[in-house]
């Protein structure tokens, strides 16, 4: 992937019903070596935090619309940022960092071994500004599980699988990966096809 790599549309009509996800929905940890396509990558960024109409929503719900979430996505070729609004991927650093992101996530085999590594991180200033620090974490909390769970589902209905990881060690992810300063992890989800 190159600088401003541009994502494929995503598709609105997927081949689950959303109960029919909900159902089948379960932590995968183990993946078969086929790599992401580009069009399973830019369904799963749209289904996280994909612009949803002219307004600027999203797809997940954030608390005065203020979208405090930074997705970054980690493959074997390198470390990209999500843009929701130009649904496109830029470069944060080539090479594959997966070994590296494992060993400060707690050794869990499921960094290591998937694919794609969608990471979700958050800019607690902008939400902080409206509704002050106290008040803050809980709803960028909440809006990472909304956007978490969405990426859940749409793996489910793209035949993939995943599993949300809560226990890294947070300032060394953000070392490994490159990431600003003020972009704080809260997620790690692996995905890929199941093994």
């Amino acid at each position: 992937m190159v600088e401003g790599t541009s994502l494929p549309e995503p598709s609105l009509e997927g081949q689950l019903s959303l109960e029919e996800a909900l159902l089948q929905r379960r932590s995968v940890r183990e993946f078969s070596p086929e790599p992401m396509s580009i069009s399973e990558i830019s369904q799963l960024l749209w289904a996280a935090q994909g612009i949803t109409g002219s307004q600027g929503f999203r797809t997940a719900p954030s608390a005065g619309a203020l979208y405090p979430l930074e997705l970054y996505v980690v493959l074997e070729g390198g470390v990209f940022h999500y843009n929701p609004h130009a649904h496109n991927l830029t470069t944060v650093s080539a090479g594959d960092l997966r070994a590296d992101l494992y060993r400060v996530s707690l050794r869990q085999d499921a960094i290591l071994k998937a694919p794609m590594i969608l990471v979700i991180t958050a800019v607690f200033s902008r939400t902080e500004a409206k509704y002050g620090r106290t008040r803050s974490p809980r709803y960028i909390h909440l809006e990472a599980g909304h956007a978490a769970q969405n990426t859940l589902l749409q793996a489910v209905s793209l035949g993939l699988g995943a599993v949300p990881i809560g226990a890294f060690e947070d300032i060394r992810v953000q070392e490994v990966l490159g990431l600003p300063a003020d972009h704080e992890p809260l997620y790690l989800i692996p995905i890929g096809h199941p093994k």
